[in-house]
């Protein structure tokens, strides 16, 4: 397989990947690349929903202003005004493909609530929303014949003119993407007239993370490299409430699991969220999991407990049957037993800065979705936003692409060359530097969590800049490999989360910093990083 050419690249097969693939099919031809198998995502793990107003009680300006106060100020209201309003069409359309919303005894659909959310708005199909909703897209996109996808591949680099000989003169455009067939090592260009970063986040670059394996900040590193903009990466979101246990993964306990009447305890039983909050359980997700972070410190406990049990056991299992046979796979019964949770990384609300119409500040480069900084999430993102994010936006991206009317490839885009891999050679120094990503994860778990301040971040830095030239070298002269990709991506992030968090000199949403414990700018302002070189 020397190279491909496709109307369209999209790089992450998510709900904003499969989602963008369907809108686009109508329009061209669509290539999806895909680190594993196809329905291997984020989406495939969001349990809870998405939120969106179908209650007549409901209003879209109540909406707004749960996101708003979720965001600490951080919001763009145009992109949240968008976000929310066009939102119920969106699903509707999820409707329409045949995703299996969870209805109450009317037939309407069963609106649930989550934290920071003052009206039941989130549509879900019980707690496996996301599996529900990849499943229906994948069975959509594979009736699509003009829609390839190809699994176990992986974006090595985004094309721009920095890989087009005595071209340094063109403006900054994306021709597609160098992908590596992750069974065979073959790395060859898929080149495109439009391209689109669906990647995900990064809860790998954390010890402790709800994301899967495959969650390496991808698109983020790789748009960074190519010279795209990157806004605010220092607002990670930890879930509060992953579940503690040495059997298992670090598996996440539904937000719809304290919006059902969850309370959270110390180990001896006491309630503690009101101590910090008047909305107590249903508080944002930062401060329940600031609050859970403060009391294991406080007590010198390993975890807290997550209590439903007052409610009646079939209810419960009702409502969370994943959670329910999980936690039942590993001895606790959610029915009569609390259940011991964490925060751990789960969400990464800055990334690559977009437009309302998802372009970034590289020509003919899209991205949607969690790799994305929208301004919808601001500091902190309210609760089931994220999959509405990804209809909405992917939706916009279609709409922006279907108004340019036909699009030719760039004439350039011949001159691309095949991928070099000369003097690189398969070496077993990996297990040698392997280590590396462990380091990483430490390191950003011990300095950069929860609660943060300039000393651990410069240590952080430090420590890093060490790794990265490691790494810069290593693949410099290696032949590539998704775990080398992965790692050299992980470092990326991990350094624009540490740099973007010591340029905020402020307490705001997930960043709290022990020398700016307070909010300090008066207005809305971002963190910046872009790659001028």
């Amino acid at each position: 397989m020397n190279r491909i050419t496709a109307d369209f690249l999209i790089i992450g097969s998510g709900v904003s990947g499969l989602f963008s693939a369907l809108k686009l099919a109508p329009l061209g031809s669509v290539v999806v690349v895909t680190k594993k198998s196809d329905y291997e995502s984020n989406t495939n793990y969001a349990q809870g929903g998405i939120a969106s107003v179908f209650d007549d009680k409901d209003k879209f300006e109540e909406h707004i202003e749960d996101t708003l106060s979720a965001g600490a100020g951080l919001c763009d209201l145009d992109a949240v005004r968008i976000l929310v309003e066009e939102g119920p069409t969106r699903v509707r359309e999820l409707l329409e493909i045949g995703v299996p919303f969870t209805r109450d005894d009317s037939g309407n659909l069963d609106l649930a609530r989550e934290g920071g959310h003052r009206k039941n708005r989130i549509v879900h199909s019980h707690d496996r929303t996301g599996s529900a909703v990849e499943a229906a897209l994948l069975d959509a996109v594979h009736a699509r014949p003009n829609i390839q996808i190809l699994e176990n591949h992986a974006c090595v680099d985004l094309i721009t003119r920095h890989h087009i000989k005595n071209k340094s003169d063109l403006p900054l455009r994306c021709y597609g993407a160098y992908i590596v067939d992750t069974e065979t090592g073959e790395v060859f260009p898929v080149i495109a007239k439009k391209t689109l970063l669906a990647t995900g986040g990064a809860g790998q670059v954390y010890l402790h993370t709800t994301n899967p394996s495959i969650a390496t900040g991808d698109g983020v590193a790789s748009a960074y490299r190519a010279g795209a903009i990157i806004k605010n990466m220092e607002f990670y979101q930890f879930h509060p409430t992953s579940l503690f246990h040495e059997q298992g993964n670090s598996f996440l306990i539904s937000e719809a699991v304290r919006g059902h009447g969850g309370i959270l305890r110390e180990i001896n039983g006491r309630p503690f969220m009101k101590d910090y909050h008047e909305m107590g359980e249903l508080a944002p997700r930062d401060i329940v999991a600031r609050a859970i972070d403060d009391t294991m410190k406080k007590r010198g406990e390993p975890h807290v407990l997550l209590d439903i049990t007052h409610k009646p056991a079939n209810d419960i299992i009702h409502h969370f049957p994943s959670i329910y046979e999980k936690c039942k796979k590993l001895g606790i019964d959610i029915t009569t037993d609390s259940i011991p949770v964490v925060p751990a990384a789960h969400y990464m609300c800055g990334g690559v800065a977009t437009d309302l119409l998802g372009r970034t500040n590289i020509q003919d480069l899209y991205a949607c979705g969690e790799t994305t900084c929208t301004g919808v999430h601001g500091g902190n993102r309210l609760a089931s936003n994220s999959l509405l994010e990804c209809l909405v936006f992917s939706h916009r991206i279609a709409e922006d692409i279907k108004k340019e009317g036909p699009i030719n490839f760039a004439s350039e885009s011949k001159e691309i060359p095949d991928w070099n891999k000369e003097g690189t050679t398969n070496t077993e120094e990996w297990v040698l530097i392997s280590h590396n990503l462990g380091e990483v994860r430490t390191i950003m778990s011990n300095y950069v969590g929860i609660v943060r301040s300039n000393l651990r971040l410069e240590r952080a830095l430090r420590r890093l800049n060490l790794i990265s030239e490691e790494v810069k070298d290593y693949y410099n002269r290696t032949t590539v490999s998704l775990g080398l990709l992965e790692l050299r991506n992980l470092v990326k992030v991990a350094d624009l989360i540490v740099r973007s968090a010591l340029l905020r000199k402020e307490s705001r949403g997930l960043h709290f910093s022990t020398d700016y414990p307070e909010d300090r700018t008066p207005s809305r302002k971002d963190t910046v990083l872009h790659n001028l070189s």
